[in-house]
């Protein structure tokens, strides 16, 4: 006698009802079409909102850029130092644009994405990027930078043995209250950058979730 053929029991056969339809070669490649549009639309769609991102940081680490030559000009003013002027300004420029956009993709883009933020933390993290890159970060360096040169070259007087760094503090302390002006400039920039960063991040979301 032949032994009947046993399958396995987790393999299941699928069956049709009299009158059931089943699923032609053609309508597979109907299908096809419309599934390859829905995926080049979400595609489209992260595409958009990636150059948006990447021109709105661009953007940022530009306003960091301009607050870094600002800064790095009040304090060669103040100091009085005329030397090595291409140096400072392209340190000044070079640096705080690079770190707002490394620190932005960091702390906002990666944390974005990821979706471990909300709107009210993303627009925090995006101005204290802001604040850190474009206001405090110039300010050391045009500070520690402008003040080396100034004793170096003895643009202004030594300062006493032991006490360079309050020295420095009060010949600068009316420069250091102007920095209010860039601190209010790159915190509004921030805010402003974080909330069309985060629109723009839940249009696209709702856009791919829909099609």
């Amino acid at each position: 006698p032949v032994k009947a053929l046993l399958l396995p029991q987790d393999i299941k056969i699928p069956t049709y009802t009299h009158g059931q339809s089943r699923p032609s070669l053609g309508d597979a490649k109907l299908r096809k079409p419309v599934v390859i549009e829905i995926i080049e639309k979400k595609i489209e769609c992260l595409r958009k909102e990636k150059t948006l991102n990447i021109y709105g940081t661009l953007t940022f680490g530009t306003t960091a850029a301009f607050s870094g030559m600002l800064t790095n000009f009040i304090f060669r003013h103040r100091f009085k130092v005329t030397h090595d002027v291409l140096k400072t300004y392209a340190s000044l420029t070079a640096l705080p644009f690079l770190s707002t956009i490394v620190s932005y993709k960091l702390l906002v883009t990666d944390a974005l994405y990821s979706g471990n933020i909300s709107q009210e933390e993303c627009v925090l993290r995006s101005s204290l990027v802001g604040i850190a890159c474009g206001v405090l970060h110039p300010t050391a360096l045009a500070f520690s930078k402008n003040g080396r040169l100034a004793f170096k070259y003895h643009t202004v007087p030594l300062p006493p043995k032991g006490r360079v760094l309050l020295y420095s503090l009060l010949l600068c302390h009316s420069e250091i209250k102007a920095m209010v002006i860039p601190l209010i400039l790159q915190t509004t920039f921030g805010i402003f950058h974080g909330l069309q960063h985060y629109a723009i991040f839940e249009s696209t979301l709702e856009k791919t979730v829909q099609n």
